[in-house]
């Protein structure tokens, strides 16, 4: 019985120790301020609420399932929860160099200006078809092809294989367009939530390869932290209608718990740049836009990876908005905070691409 009482002390020094020094990243407080430019609200609008609502509604829905239900009808929620009728754009089905994705375009558009889309949804939902209104926009606004990637999914796939998609689209897009091999002209990079982690990602990887740099990226609440360390995943707990209720329970569990079930969901250590960019090298990156909520649970992903790109020389910059859902500029042009978020992309990336007179 002592033998047995000592081996679980053993055994769980040694999974805290594991936890604590091998799957732990560095302290990242000193980057919590400074805080970039907000847009300050005085308190939620009509468009805000009937956003909330209608995510309350996706709740009750699955509250009535049984939890291995969740993700089919998550993944079927997400590809119904937008219309892509009235857009004024076409969406045509391709193969990226292997890669199922769709060209996204709007009438006049030059093919030699390209946006590599990558959607959100926890790496485990998400299509080209949920997010047609984000990628509508990035066509309309920058006068080129879109082109929105349909990268493997987990469960049914590991982690790594949507980074090798990500980076394998990105190499085809550096030489083709929707009319077939032509080198870009101009290139950028945009992601949300998930996707915005994989952008933030392959930005990084894109400079170690020697690649053709993206003129610049966007990200909107970026996940870029795997190893759980953000104060705000547990302090915005109450206020992210959207990532609270999913993340809820495992916000219960101690972070050296969640650092150990990172690791085995995702077979990368937590702290590993390819999954947690903010851990990386974010030197010489090119032009980066990072836009988050201060309600939100990832509100101090984002804030940190600024702030270090911002300290080791990167020109990144970080827009936050009060009170706002995750990536709430999906729910344009129905929330006036969401138009005004996508405007200030336009002029970023304008004002990133000179006296270019194809923006719009």
């Amino acid at each position: 019985m002592i033998e047995f009482a000592l081996a679980i002390v053993v055994a769980l020094g040694l999974f805290w120790a594991i936890a604590r020094f091998h799957l732990r990243g560095p302290d990242l407080s000193a980057f919590d301020r400074p805080p970039g430019q907000h847009f300050a609200s005085t308190a939620p609008g009509e468009g805000h609420r009937t956003v909330v609502a209608s995510l309350g509604r996706v709740a009750v829905v699955l509250r009535e399932l049984p939890r291995s239900e969740h993700l089919r009808v998550l993944r079927r929620a997400m590809d119904e929860m937008f219309s892509s009728d009235g857009l004024g754009v076409s969406f045509v089905p391709c193969d990226a160099g292997g890669i199922p994705a769709e060209w996204v375009t709007a009438p006049g558009a030059d093919a030699d200006r390209r946006v590599l889309y990558i959607h959100g949804g926890m790496f485990t939902m998400g299509s080209p078809v949920s997010h047609r209104r984000l990628t509508a926009e990035f066509a309309k606004m920058t006068g080129g092809a879109v082109l929105a990637i349909d990268y493997r999914r987990m469960p049914e796939h590991p982690r790594m294989a949507g980074i090798e998609d990500c980076r394998a689209a990105y190499r085809w897009l550096l030489d083709h367009g929707p009319a077939g091999p032509v080198p870009a002209a101009k290139l950028w990079v945009a992601g949300d939530s998930a996707g915005g982690n994989l952008a933030l990602a392959l930005i990084a990887w894109v400079r170690d390869a020697g690649l053709r740099a993206p003129d610049a990226a966007v990200a909107f609440s970026p996940a870029t932290d795997s190893t759980m360390a953000s104060p705000s995943l547990r302090s915005n707990l109450a206020t992210d209608p959207i990532v609270g209720p999913l993340f809820g329970g495992l916000a219960k569990f101690p972070n050296a718990v969640l650092r150990w079930y990172v690791w085995i969901q995702t077979r990368v250590n937590p702290r590993d740049p390819r999954i947690s960019p903010v851990y990386g090298d974010l030197s010489r990156l090119p032009p980066v836009l990072v836009q988050a909520s201060e309600a939100e649970m990832l509100r101090d992903d984002a804030r940190r990876y600024v702030n270090r790109a911002v300290a080791a020389g990167s020109p990144v910059k970080l827009q936050t908005w009060d009170h706002m859902v995750h990536v709430w500029q999906i729910f344009h042009p129905d929330l006036a905070e969401g138009r005004e978020a996508l405007e200030e992309v336009r002029k970023f990336l304008a004002a990133k691409s000179g006296s270019d007179p194809n923006f719009r």
